[in-house]
């Protein structure tokens, strides 16, 4: 399985549950700007942890859990020190000699696992891939299973919860920053002095020091976090994955990537107006492809993730949604995405996808020519498009000419055919009656079109009608910003006053979309709010059994207007004036039935 994507929006919490639920092994890599962490899986359990830091070592660990003192450490540090070329893991040092039991060092090394989990949860961003093709224990946790014939799995949920424990209480006590492996801002090489101030304790002391030459290899999905020229990463893929094309052409498509990476994004770049932004999910298993399609994803400031296992795909989608990310998933051709896939498993893969995600976008590659060829039920279970990819074979003088092409069309298409307006906001009409059919007050109600209206506007309130006046509730991009949701109560009110534009809202129970006059307003409202840069502004009412309860205003704030689709307010409205009427009725019904 090859796994790759954000923290930000898919913690390190789900990604560990994923590995010990679907029983992978591997090595998963963690990394921030702080640097690298590495937790080794082996059927879904851990077998070994690797830490950023190199003053991390399983020597303190084993000082802090007081199984062992600096003294007996100073003397299995000389004993390596001694041995030469044979010498041996801190660990086995230490056991060996008889300075700790092997069930002590075996808590040890669970604790390095915990802490290294609980340092990570404590990074706010970065990114992580999971690579099932490299399972590399350090010294310290080989030593089990090579020399004492002991296995070194340990159970990940359990782990976990205990790390999530430990979390949660440094964050209850306020200590989360005196992590004790934290670096700080200390030498990276590591001589912090002992608990008594006398030899500095070295990075030997503190053990694992193999580390410092193990071979840490950054997959493509970081490169906009490394600090190396990105060219040399696109040319390091292209040479792996594309070996038999000629030295030229692979001169020509690393020049266009490295250019893409260098670019700045357009600014109308995953941010067209009303739209939600696109979360894209690669499934496939080619390398070049996913580095290609991240290239393009990460310079329009697209989130990606990638990843040939589909055990891997319900965790994404779930994620992009609870983030109001719209789900974009881009499957290879079959031939690309690994063994045991067909065009007919493909296609019921399709189907499990769209019956359980009815919002999830879906773009079908193809290898074939003549996308026609590909079987017509792909498009009947929910495939939006076929987009032929080209395929390295005997024309490799075209490959390069294919493949540049291939990425500026597809490009195009994620903002011109998953990013447009119109399309957005179906979806999200359709979500929002999802959400209006499960509820049955007012409150509730009123809230759920606020929330529909702040995806169009950039301030909206709800006004409670009385009978003289309205008294604003809460709103949205009013007092916060509109990623706060709503706040309030506001508890302004606006007089009803004869001729005004409210109340001609309640009395014809019919939305108002347009420029505003209303001095009533400009009086009364906009001496509680800042007047909006431009007088068009939105009032829906929401009515129940005839009578207009609520009004929910919406204006453009400082921004410029932008176009909105008032019938799906309008909609949205009636519908909800529909249900509240049907809870209404109901609940009196249940009453007088009651009461006989």
């Amino acid at each position: 399985m090859s796994f790759t994507g954000d923290l930000e929006h898919l913690p390190i919490v789900d990604v560990i549950q994923l590995i010990y639920t679907t029983r992978k092994s591997g090595t998963l890599s963690i990394i921030s700007q702080k640097g690298e962490s590495q937790l080794v899986f082996s059927d879904g359990y851990f077998a070994s942890a690797n830490h950023l830091n190199n003053s991390v070592r399983i020597g303190q660990i084993l000082i802090e859990n007081k199984v062992i003192s600096v003294e007996s450490l100073e003397q299995a540090l000389l004993e390596q020190k001694n041995a030469g070329t044979a010498r041996k893991p801190l660990i086995a040092t230490l056991i060996e000699d008889g300075s700790i039991k092997s069930e002590d060092a075996y808590k040890g090394l669970e604790t390095l696992i915990e802490m290294t989990i609980v340092e990570v949860l404590t990074w706010t961003n970065g990114t992580f891939v999971m690579d099932v093709n490299r399972t590399e224990l350090c010294d310290e946790y080989r030593y089990f299973p090579e020399t004492l014939k002991q296995e070194m799995l340990m159970n990940a949920q359990s782990i976990l919860m205990d790390a999530l424990r430990i979390y949660d209480e440094k964050m209850r006590d306020g200590t989360l920053e005196h992590i004790f492996f934290a670096s700080g801002e200390n030498d990276p090489g590591g001589t912090p002095a002992d608990m008594n101030g006398n030899q500095p304790i070295t990075a030997d002391l503190l053990g694992l020091d193999a580390l410092d030459t193990l071979t840490k290899k950054i997959p493509d999905v970081f490169i906009g976090l490394k600090d190396s020229d990105c060219s040399e990463e696109h040319r390091r893929i292209i040479s792996e994955q594309l070996g038999s094309l000629p030295p030229h052409g692979q001169d020509l498509l690393c020049s266009f990537l490295t250019q893409l990476s260098s670019k700045t994004a357009p600014p109308e770049a995953g941010t067209t107006p009303g739209a939600l932004p696109l979360a894209i999910i690669v499934f496939s298993s080619d390398p070049f492809i996913k580095h290609a399609i991240t290239t393009i994803c990460r310079w329009k400031n697209y989130l990606v993730f990638t990843t040939d296992d589909d055990s891997s795909l319900d965790l994404i989608i779930e994620q992009s949604f609870s983030r109001d990310l719209l789900p974009l998933l881009i499957m290879d051709d079959p031939a690309f995405i690994g063994a045991g896939y067909t065009e007919e498993t493909l296609a019921a893969l399709l189907q499990q996808k769209r019956d359980r995600y009815p919002r999830i976008s879906i773009l079908q590659m193809s290898s074939s020519p003549d996308v026609k060829t590909f079987p017509p039920h792909v498009l009947d279970e929910g495939t939006e498009a076929i987009f032929p990819r080209p395929v390295l074979g005997e024309c490799a003088d075209s490959f390069v000419s294919h493949m540049t092409g291939f990425l500026k069309s597809f490009s195009s298409v994620l903002d011109k055919s998953f990013t447009q307006t119109d399309r957005q906001a179906s979806r999200k009409l359709k979500e929002c009656i999802e959400v209006l059919s499960r509820l049955t007050e007012p409150p509730e109600v009123a809230r759920e079109l606020l929330k529909f209206a702040s995806g169009l506007f950039e301030r909206s309130i709800i006004l409670v009608a009385g009978a003289t006046e309205l008294t604003a509730e809460k709103g949205i991009g009013v007092t916060a910003d509109k990623g706060a949701g709503p706040t309030g109560p506001l508890m302004f009110k606006i007089p009803l006053l004869q001729g005004s534009l409210c109340r001609d809202v309640i009395e014809k129970r019919r939305l108002y979309y347009g420029l505003c006059s209303d001095t009533t307003l400009k009086t009364h409202l906009y001496s509680a709010i800042p007047a909006p840069r431009n007088s068009k502004i939105m009032i829906l009412p929401l009515v129940l059994s005839g009578n207009a309860i609520a009004l929910i205003y919406a204006d453009f704030g400082q921004a410029a207007p932008a176009p909105v689709q008032t019938e799906h307010l309008e909609i949205l409205a009636r519908y909800s004036g529909i249900l509240l009427d049907y809870s209404f009725y109901r609940k009196k019904f249940e009453r007088l039935t009651q009461a006989r």
